[in-house]
């Protein structure tokens, strides 16, 4: 049985060990080298991250690091260290983005093939349509060791986006919930697969009008969804049939 006493924290840490399972389970991985973060319930500079070291099946509601915007641990008891990229990428987009509450950092096959084309993502299927106008970019500049520099510039090139495309590098998906951020990461990947698929027939696409664009984006944002009101519950439900215990 955990020790914390905060419900709603333990809620947005179980939350978050939630998606690094479904992470895990999808296949959004790269061994150790991604990350996911949410917001402090109670204090909105402070953030979870994954514990260096560990790989996302491995991540659990207890093991989450809580550390503060200026790259600071907050919860002295836990022996893990978290990971500087992540703490640099999150705390890019948290300490400028008071909307977003979960970052979602990862380098799947299709995210870093849609990034490396100089068309980055096309509007071609109902699944891209959702991010119309919704879809920054940010050149690829190293390992980026100048903390205060890439922050800005990750900051700069996300602007009021909630997708960024880290060119030659992988993707950032931004939410106001944890379950936003996951439904509209699942949904991205569609998209990029879709894309990759379409463009590798060599035929003539069909691609919707700017005005069906527009359409089905307002149509998207009006209905509210992917924002994970009833997809996310049911995503939780299925990690509890498999026994995973991400709530410990």
């Amino acid at each position: 049985m955990n020790n914390f006493n905060d419900k709603s924290e333990w809620d947005t840490r179980c939350d978050l060990a939630a998606c690094y399972r479904l992470c895990y389970h999808l296949g959004f991985t790269d061994r150790i080298n991604t990350h996911i973060s949410s917001r402090s319930k109670n204090n909105f500079e402070e953030f979870y991250l994954n514990p260096v070291g560990l790989l996302f099946d491995e991540v659990k509601a207890s093991n989450l690091v809580r550390l503060n915007l200026f790259g600071k641990k907050v919860d002295k008891n836990n022996p893990y260290n978290f990971n500087e990229a992540g703490y640099m990428i999150h705390s890019a987009v948290l300490s400028n983005r008071k909307d977003i509450n979960c970052v979602i950092h990862h380098h799947s096959i299709a995210s870093m093939t849609v990034g490396a084309l100089k068309q980055g993502l096309m509007f071609l299927t109902q699944h891209s349509l959702q991010f119309y106008k919704e879809v920054g970019y940010n050149s690829y500049n190293g390992f980026g060791l100048d903390i205060n520099d890439e922050k800005k510039r990750l900051a700069s090139d996300l602007g009021d986006h909630n997708i960024l495309f880290m060119r030659n590098h992988g993707v950032l998906i931004c939410g106001k919930t944890i379950g936003e951020a996951f439904c509209k990461m699942d949904d991205l990947e569609k998209a990029c697969q879709t894309q990759i698929a379409i463009l590798s027939t060599n035929k003539d696409i069909v691609e919707p009008s700017e005005s069906v664009a527009y359409l089905t984006k307002s149509q998207y944002d009006n209905l509210g969804r992917p924002a994970g009101e009833t997809e996310w519950p049911a995503m939780k439900r299925m990690l509890d049939r498999l026994g995973v215990e991400y709530k410990s």
